[in-house]
């Protein structure tokens, strides 16, 4: 596992990450925005301290363990697009912290994010991160969940998010959440 100092770090701060996209996308992660460790090893979800990768291999949507936090190889991109599986942001760009960004910033990628699916035509989308996602598509009162309204004719469903800093869940609780959109995008059994 790379280390990086802080000024490392934030020499990120503002990048990009590229969306994890191929043909067949049945499933569409959406995350709030590329942490700084995201930014430098362009991976998305990728710090060490992240759950998101041990959720999905938990749940059963991956076939074998993905350790992110060096970047993700080339084999678990394949992988995750053969899959069907798709990784997107809700913000493009890093910041040290989700709440760097303003309810304006989450609305204008809520705006590129039914354009993305629109385009793409995943047969799901799941959301980690309910307060992102009330603020980005202006619904306070959301639940996590599949949502009453679909997302650019893809079912909408918000699930936790699995950053560090989302201590309340663990890695057993997340795969159960994730593995709800994965079944409703035909990924897992009933």
């Amino acid at each position: 596992m790379p280390r990086f100092s802080r000024a490392e770090l934030e020499s990120f701060r503002g990048a990009e990450v590229p969306d994890l996209i191929g043909p067949g996308l049945r499933l569409l992660f959406v995350g709030i925005n590329p942490g700084l460790w995201t930014a430098a090893t362009q991976t998305h979800f990728a710090h060490p301290g992240n759950r998101f990768y041990p959720a999905l291999h938990a749940a059963g949507v991956t076939s074998a363990p993905i350790d992110p936090s060096a970047g993700m190889s080339t084999e678990d991109r394949v992988a995750m697009v053969e899959r069907g599986l798709g990784i997107t942001n809700l913000v493009r760009r890093a910041t040290a912290r989700a709440d760097e960004l303003d309810r304006d910033e989450l609305r204008r990628g809520a705006e590129r994010l039914v354009d993305l699916v629109g385009r793409h035509r995943p047969a799901v989308v799941a959301v980690a991160g309910i307060t992102a996602y009330r603020a980005a598509f202006a619904v306070p009162r959301a639940v996590a969940g599949r949502q009453p309204e679909d997302l650019a004719g893809a079912t909408l469903w918000v699930v936790p998010n699995p950053s560090g800093l989302n201590a309340h869940e663990t890695v057993d609780t997340l795969a159960l959440a994730y593995a709800e959109p994965a079944r409703a995008a035909g990924l897992l059994g009933g």
